[in-house]
């Protein structure tokens, strides 16, 4: 059992998932809740910000109550809170700051505004120590595509990001187009199992440095199920991953060369794709990296990413700022 001062208690309310966790400085998790939110959101084939804030108001008590019950310990014993205050959904973000700030004030415990960011770069090194510097890290999520390189936890410099659409978002477009469900990811990875690449799509900024851009692609998309309403489904989800995959390793690819690397790191919800994992690990041997990838469970934003980013927040005494922000730098702390 941890003694008090142990844990860290992280919540992570950014989207549409309400999760927290229990974690300590070795990214041990001993309590985690998560509660999604697919059957509010599945009608709009994507997240209704509204609805999703209003959605964390009630599933924060019940969650809380939970972890607690789960990590046998009292608020009081805890060493910190890390809440997520950004980037995200600014009613939701709300609905997470607002509940930490209350239990921080009567628990009597440091409270840590953590860039969600951050938390999915950590998310390798939850339930062992994975990551070694320097790393290159491809951060793929619904709302975030882009590749770092770091140096060390302090050193971060952005190559590139999305100029609009993220890879993520992509998949759940393409989704809601073929009446796939939401989340779109899982459903689109699985079909495109069955499927061969039959279309070449367009990829997207492929020839040009580190930046992304998957606006295009999925218009792509919509044209040819527009014009070609017969294809086999299984087929047009294939040749849309391939598409998606042949960018992110392309542009992977480019930076190993120019930035090398100990560790190759893949974070997000997207990380969870299969087939990424397989082209990731083909790449990460071919430059002799070690490829980092979160467990399957650790993949989307969850609590316990948020706690072990906190522990950072603790231990390099960074700052406790709690201003929420829709848009925060993975170099900001």
């Amino acid at each position: 059992m941890p003694n008090p001062g142990d844990l860290i208690l992280g919540i992570e309310t950014s989207c549409d998932d309400t999760s927290l966790a229990l974690v300590d400085e070795q990214g041990r998790v001993f309590a985690e809740k998560t509660i999604n939110q697919f059957e509010i959101h599945a009608g709009y084939g994507g997240v209704f910000p509204e609805l999703a804030s209003r959605a964390h108001v009630h599933a924060l008590m019940p969650a809380i109550e939970d972890v607690l019950k789960q990590g046998d310990i009292s608020g009081q014993d805890l060493r910190a809170i890390g809440v997520t205050r950004g980037p995200g959904l600014i009613g939701s973000l709300l609905a997470g700051v607002n509940f930490a700030s209350g239990l921080a004030i009567g628990w009597d415990v440091p409270l840590y505004g953590i860039n969600h960011l951050r938390g999915h770069l950590r998310s390798v090194d939850l339930e062992e120590k994975r990551l070694s510097y320097p790393a290159l890290v491809l951060l793929v999520s619904g709302g975030h595509t882009f590749l770092a390189y770091l140096k060390d936890q302090h050193h971060i410099e952005l190559l590139g990001s999305t100029r609009d659409d993220s890879v993520g978002e992509s998949y759940d477009k393409v989704a809601r187009m073929m009446d796939l469900g939401f989340p779109g990811g899982p459903a689109i990875d699985k079909l495109a199992k069955t499927g061969s690449v039959t279309v070449r799509f367009p990829r997207p900024l492929i020839k040009d440095g580190y930046e992304f851009s998957f606006s295009g692609l999925k218009s792509a998309v919509a044209r040819h199920i527009e014009q070609n309403p017969g294809d086999d489904p299984a087929n047009v989800c294939a040749s849309f991953v391939a598409a998606c995959i042949d960018v992110l390793m392309t542009k992977s690819r480019r930076a190993l060369s120019a930035y090398p690397a100990n560790s190759f790191a893949i974070v997000g919800g997207v990380a969870a794709s299969p087939q990424i994992r397989e082209q990731a690990a083909v790449l990460a041997e071919e430059f002799g990296a070690t490829l980092c990838l979160p467990p399957l469970k650790w993949a989307a934003d969850n609590g316990a990413m948020i706690a072990l980013a906190a522990w950072d927040y603790v231990k390099n005494d960074w700052k406790q700022t709690l201003k929420t922000e829709t848009r925060i730098p993975i170099s900001e702390i």
